[in-house]
């Protein structure tokens, strides 16, 4: 059994400003052992549910941050951007059994997270079908897309929330809680405990029921702090310029959303 790990930062405990999500600021270490802690324990719990092989895909800014000594040896780690539309989710493919999500963070125009934001800060929201779209959201209907069902997830708690009203199924951790400028966590030894366990209970219990439901299209609007931002997207294929700060884009393949958004966002 295979299983794939998205890993990000601005979802791991405590994490609270920018700075600390920023390699050349000294306030970044401790974040990024952190992150290491974190991924390490989803590792442990998948080995422990059967995994025989874990594919890490580094997911936060330069795709550096994980340290490869400092993870289970039966770990392939994916560090740096290949450049292809699958972006964080880089190497899934069908065969994978699971995917589980850790350091995952609020959308950008949700306040559940000090560092809230969608694929970058260049955007004040992107909706997938009216609805406001997190970087979960992108990612787990590439990987319903691909028929590999999603396991479970880390993050603030505003996010778990919301994976929980889109799929029940789907286990989580409550890593830090917003509260506006600031971030309320339990000990991080508590939960790199919990999610070490509740990684293993999701991938025993795993079923079709973890899929994302698939729409039958998507219609994506995409509105930007800066209006020339919005102009220039709007040349994109398929790209239509509705104001002067939002770009809306309708497909049915949800592949093709994934390529507009890689060059988009």
């Amino acid at each position: 059994m295979k299983v794939f790990i998205s890993a990000d930062i601005e979802g791991i405990n405590s994490i609270t400003t920018w700075r600390e999500t920023d390699a050349p600021n000294p306030e970044y270490q401790p974040f990024k052992k952190q992150m290491n802690i974190e991924v390490a324990h989803a590792v442990n719990g998948a080995l422990a549910a059967g995994a025989k092989e874990v594919f890490v895909k580094d997911a936060h800014d330069s795709a550096r941050n994980l340290d490869i000594n400092l993870l289970p040896e039966e770990v392939i780690l994916h560090r740096g951007w290949s450049g292809s539309p699958a972006s964080m989710m880089a190497g899934l493919d069908k065969s994978f059994a699971a995917v589980i999500f850790i350091g995952y963070h609020s959308a950008a125009g949700d306040a559940g997270n000090t560092l809230s934001h969608t694929m970058n800060t260049r955007i004040n929201y992107i909706k997938i079908n009216n609805e406001i779209a997190s970087e979960f959201t992108i990612n787990s209907l590439y990987a319903s897309y691909l028929e590999v069902p999603i396991a479970f997830l880390s993050g603030d708690e505003a996010l778990t929330q919301t994976v929980q009203k889109i799929n029940p199924n789907i286990n989580v951790v409550v890593t830090k809680t917003g509260d506006h400028g600031a971030t309320v966590s339990r000990h991080p030894s508590v939960t790199n405990k919990e999610i070490e366990t509740k990684v293993r209970e999701a991938i025993k219990n795993l079923s079709l029921l973890n899929l994302i439901k698939m729409p039958n299209e998507f219609n994506i609007e995409i509105n930007f702090k800066y209006h020339a931002d919005a102009y220039s997207s709007s040349f994109f294929p398929g790209c239509t310029l509705k104001d002067d700060f939002t770009v809306s884009y309708s497909c049915k393949d949800y592949y093709d959303a994934m390529v507009m958004m890689k060059f988009v966002l």
